[in-house]
């Protein structure tokens, strides 16, 4: 098997712990004679997982018994209507923050439901930045506020979050979710797609607010509305069995790392490396971020010409780096170095950096 370094974006990197239990416990599941993949979702093994998925996950972001967990299909891409549609009420604002390519998107889904709002935005530097704190504005008719907490394809993350007390924080979170201990306290909603952090791609994490729950949505349909799904412990159709038992297996990984707190210091280290090889390199590599808006997840860079990229990236896939391309919107070159990416990657990563720019 050839050695690779994956720096993918998503789907990406997952623990090689948790792909060795899955591979031994593939065929034969607790001795019940099948996979995980064939157990009917409503067999006691299979809830036994469910329900320590969800068990686990309120461990480790020490969620509040005022909170759900729900598991949901769909991707975060159906959240960005979900949302509006269970809570933007008529004589209602969405109001979004613009930091990025998904934010973008989840306001366009918005505005085919209701009244929006931007709050801010960073689109005229190109998405270089966060906006800061105080830049942000509100609305008396805010229905909630949407930010994306970290921006895959530019680079960049919310280091401090807004404190919201006229209407729920809402924050898609799915490039970096468990990558650092989180005030759940602070959100109405937070989402995240499972296939960065949390698992592989088919679930989708929704953390809400119990109250919210409250609110009248009759006229969405049943299968869109958070109620269904708290309701019935997400049980309400079959769920994606397969990638929930994986986020299982990944939240036990990270239990056994130490949690979130040794998490994060293991993801600064990693980012540390990679973004000193940037700074360090007399501006060979310039990063898209600005330095106080970098994100720990998603390291973007450039070489000085086009050509140069294309020659330092065909340079890397010949040595076994993968996913190291900028995303087409930006270019460039692009290392997404999520919690399962080991540090002797991106330790190899700079090796190649520096010996590139030699």
């Amino acid at each position: 098997m050839a050695h690779v370094y994956n720096f993918n974006a998503g789907p990406s990197a997952l623990p090689k712990e948790v792909l060795e239990r899955a591979q031994k416990e593939l065929v034969n599941f607790q001795n019940t004679g099948m996979s995980v993949m064939e157990l009917s979702h409503r067999s006691k093994a299979y809830e036994d997982v469910h329900n320590e998925a969800k068990s686990l996950l309120k461990e480790l972001l020490t969620i509040p018994d005022t909170y759900e967990i729900l598991f949901l299909q769909g991707g975060a891409s159906l959240q960005f209507s979900m949302i509006p549609l269970n809570f933007l009420q008529e004589g209602k604002v969405g109001n979004y923050v613009l930091t990025g390519a998904w934010s973008e998107k989840a306001i366009k889904e918005a505005k085919l439901i209701g009244q929006t709002a931007i709050s801010a935005s960073s689109k005229e530097s190109n998405y270089k930045t966060i906006p800061a704190l105080d830049e942000l504005t509100y609305n008396e008719q805010d229905a909630y506020v949407h930010i994306t907490s970290n921006n895959t394809i530019f680079g960049t993350q919310w280091h401090s979050f807004p404190t919201v007390s006229h209407a729920p924080l809402i924050a898609d979170m799915s490039s970096d979710i468990l990558s650092r201990p989180l005030d759940v306290e602070k959100f109405g909603l937070i989402y995240a797609g499972a296939q960065k952090n949390l698992g592989p791609s088919g679930v989708t994490v929704a953390i809400i607010r119990k109250d919210l729950l409250e609110t009248n949505v009759d006229h969405v349909p049943t299968m869109l509305r958070y109620k269904t799904h708290s309701e019935t412990n997400s049980l309400f159709h079959t769920p994606p069995t397969f990638a929930i038992y994986m986020l299982r297996n990944v939240l036990s990984w990270v239990k056994e790392q130490g949690g979130t707190s040794t998490i994060e210091a293991k993801n600064a280290e990693k980012a540390k490396i990679i973004y000193d090889a940037i700074d360090e390199s007399n501006g060979f590599y310039s990063g898209h971020a600005h330095k106080d808006s970098r994100s720990l997840m998603n390291v973007t860079f450039n070489l000085p010409t086009e050509e140069d990229n294309k020659r330092f990236l065909a340079k890397a896939k010949e040595l076994g780096f993968v996913g190291l391309n900028g995303h087409r919107s930006v270019g460039g070159c692009r290392a997404s170095i999520y919690n399962a990416v080991p540090l002797e990657a991106c330790e190899a990563l700079r090796d190649f950096m520096i010996s590139f720019n030699k």
